[in-house]
């Protein structure tokens, strides 16, 4: 099993209504990455679709794809316009791998250094404490 010291939440970028199936093509096809981007994608009604299992990397975050989990919501073309539906079950899937991966930091994509998107366009700290995963 790798060595995950991050559980990182993202966004598309995309209208609401962006299919899984669009999403992976432009990663195959435009970005011609053979790895989706993340490892849980969650549709607006709060599907979980999971694209890749969590023993291999994907293409989240450069630099720390070996050391991380990718949650993404679709949406967050310019604000956080997450459903209450993929609010809980991003929550749940998070609550989850702390408890597999105890030790690692939950972080929002932009929260790396170097990294100048807003994703996941909310503060990923404030919404651990607001929902009582981490202080």
């Amino acid at each position: 099993m790798r060595q995950i010291n991050y559980i990182v939440l993202h966004c598309t970028a995309t209208p609401k209504n962006t299919t899984v199936q669009s999403i992976q093509n432009h990663w195959r096809n435009v970005l011609g990455w053979k790895s989706p981007g993340y490892h849980y994608l969650y549709t607006a009604n709060g599907k979980e679709v999971q694209l890749e299992t969590i023993d291999k990397p994907t293409n989240g975050v450069k630099g720390h794809n070996e050391d991380s989990i990718h949650l993404s919501y679709i949406g967050g073309a310019t604000t956080d316009d997450r459903t209450k539906a993929q609010k809980e079950s991003m929550k749940s899937r998070v609550i989850q791998l702390l408890k597999q991966f105890p030790d690692a930091e939950v972080l929002g994509h932009c929260d790396f250094p170097g990294v100048v998107k807003s994703c996941p366009n909310f503060n990923v700290k404030k919404w651990l404490k607001d929902e009582g995963i981490r202080n």
